[in-house]
């Protein structure tokens, strides 16, 4: 990939396309935007703005917005069912002994591996959760007993990487986009402090969105335990958005191919 210099003039003046920035003390290198995708068959669903949700009262996250999950306490949504629309610091609490799997109707949520919204956090975006570790994958533990709303407020994604603690060291900005490797971009792996400028961001500790993930909604983190880490080890991270809103790219799956025409149909026509 090129790498091409620029000052901090050219930066304000470049675009607002999707890119990476890597800062070092005397170079600045701007990664190119990723090239656009392919053209894919089947209906696009335009995503609404920030504006047209606040005129509905749809905002994503904000002021007006509306979250539902359904909590069950066994697998493929079976046993006792709890619907929550606000946070709960114990699932336990609300006659459920264990939480076995989950519907997102609105969101997003953070889950938590313990009551009061501590341990492993887990991001739960609009759609089904019928097995624990369909709601992580680092496998280190199959319980969820707190949970709580995540804001969601800005239409835009900005996200600041250091990495020393205080906001020292080598950065890497990340604007509207989501990056399953930091290493490719050739920001090794230590991440010490974040300030997440715009939008709400998950990272995890392995490349490909694996592993352990935290959350960083708008607001500072000086330190690695600000997120809850034990070691500063990030080495992906990506976008929350709400799947009701930005349905997996904003385009639908489109429908299967309609199957070819039997032979002899197609020789008599």
């Amino acid at each position: 990939m090129q790498c091409h210099g620029h000052n901090a003039s050219d930066r304000l003046a470049a675009s607002t396309a999707p890119r990476f920035l890597l800062l070092w003390p005397e170079i600045n290198h701007i990664y190119p935007p990723c090239p656009p995708k392919s053209p894919m068959r089947g209906r696009m669903t335009e995503p609404q703005s920030a504006p047209e949700q606040l005129a509905e009262g749809k905002s994503q996250g904000g002021a007006g917005a509306i979250y539902k999950v359904v909590l069950f306490e066994k697998e493929n949504f079976q046993g006792k069912k709890e619907e929550f629309s606000e946070e709960c610091k114990d699932v336990t609490e609300k006659s459920l002994e264990k939480v076995g799997s989950l519907l997102v109707e609105s969101g997003p949520w953070v889950g938590f591996e313990r009551q009061g919204f501590a341990g492993e956090q887990f991001v739960l975006e609009k759609g089904e959760y019928p097995r624990w570790d369909t709601w992580t994958n680092s496998q280190s533990s199959n319980s969820l007993l707190s949970l709580r709303p995540l804001k969601v407020d800005s239409a835009e994604h900005k996200l600041h990487l250091f990495e020393n603690p205080g906001f020292t060291g080598r950065k890497m900005e990340i604007v509207e986009d989501d990056v399953p490797s930091l290493w490719v971009h050739g920001f090794q792996d230590r991440v010490a402090s974040i300030r997440a400028l715009n939008g709400t961001w998950v990272g995890y500790v392995y490349p490909g969105y694996r592993g352990r993930q935290f959350v960083f909604e708008q607001g500072e983190f000086k330190h690695w335990n600000d997120w809850d880490a034990a070691v500063p080890q990030i080495q992906s991270v990506r976008r929350v958005r709400d799947m009701q809103w930005h349905k997996r790219g904003c385009f639908t799956t489109p429908a299967p191919p309609p199957p070819d025409p039997p032979a002899e149909a197609a020789s008599s026509s």
